[in-house]
């Protein structure tokens, strides 16, 4: 007869951590990229916040960037380091889908933002004088509500239905969660996609300017976006490229590259917008 039982383990255990040399070094670089990370992001939304000249479509999605950095960051680097600083690697059931889902609603959210704000780009450069009337307040208000309305559902979903697996064959898992190959799809390599045909029609709107002093005018309102891409999508991609071409990749090199790759993109961002963003008035606190 076909067994029916359903198996839901107490805990898991994350295979990875183990004989790494100089492992300290690595949580004392993750608490430092934690507090450059929740201080930046939150510097840069207070700004966003006080500064009315701020409240403009572009300023609304750095925002919303910098609320899921800020998410993101709390929901990763504590949990490493509780794992750390605790010398365990079990994790409990309900704990696990828990930091699951908030780890990849964040990271999700992050994903679309950047594609909203590549969109927000394209419509600027390629209809510069249809802009106002085709993304104003209003009309990024709603796509923004709409990201983390579709992130909270879907990640949600997804969440419920692994309530309902049966996990029979064992309780050791390499890496953080088990649902990362639907998400990498959904939300890293379709993102992508949107992403670089928006900059395509970019290049193209760029390519019809006369002159070299304009193209670099129009480009460099896309420079910080550019980087916040880069430094988001490339460190995943190559890390699951990596798994993808070597199996024997070990966990402690995927659960590293990995923590990494969703880390430093928090830390690296508000950096990003207020250096290369010449609309962020700061440096006249510090005359």
């Amino acid at each position: 007869m076909e067994n029916l039982s359903f198996v839901r383990p107490e805990y898991f255990y994350i295979s990875g951590f183990t004989g790494i040399p100089f492992i300290n070094y690595y949580f004392i670089f993750l608490i430092f990229t934690y507090i450059i990370a929740v201080f930046g992001n939150s510097f840069v939304a207070v700004i966003i916040l006080t500064d009315r000249s701020l409240h403009v479509p572009k300023y609304l999605g750095i925002f919303n960037l910098a609320l899921a950095d800020i998410g993101e960051t709390n929901a990763l680097i504590p949990a490493l380091i509780k794992t750390f600083f605790v010398d365990s690697q079990y994790i409990s059931y309900d704990a696990c889908l828990v930091n699951m889902f908030f780890v990849f609603f964040f990271s999700s959210v992050q994903a679309l933002t950047l594609v909203v704000l590549a969109y927000d780009r394209f419509i600027a450069i390629c209809l510069p004088l249809r802009y106002h009337a085709i993304v104003n307040n209003y009309f990024m208000s709603v796509v923004l509500i709409g990201v983390w309305s579709v992130c909270s559902a879907f990640n949600g979903t997804t969440v419920a239905l692994i309530t309902r697996l049966s996990f029979c064959k064992s309780n050791v898992v390499k890496s953080y969660f088990f649902m990362a190959k639907l998400c990498s799809t959904l939300f890293i390599y379709i993102p992508l996609i949107f992403i670089v045909l928006s900059y395509l029609g970019i290049f193209l709107a760029l390519s019809k300017i006369t002159t070299w002093a304009g193209r670099l005018k129009a480009l460099k309102t896309c420079v910080s976006h550019l980087l916040a891409v880069g430094v988001f999508f490339l460190p995943i991609i190559i890390t699951y490229f990596a798994t993808y071409v070597s199996m024997s990749l070990s966990p402690n090199a995927r659960i590293i590259n990995t923590s990494l790759s969703n880390a430093i993109p928090s830390m690296l961002n508000p950096v990003i917008y207020v250096l290369n963003t010449k609309e962020f008035k700061y440096f006249k606190f510090l005359k």
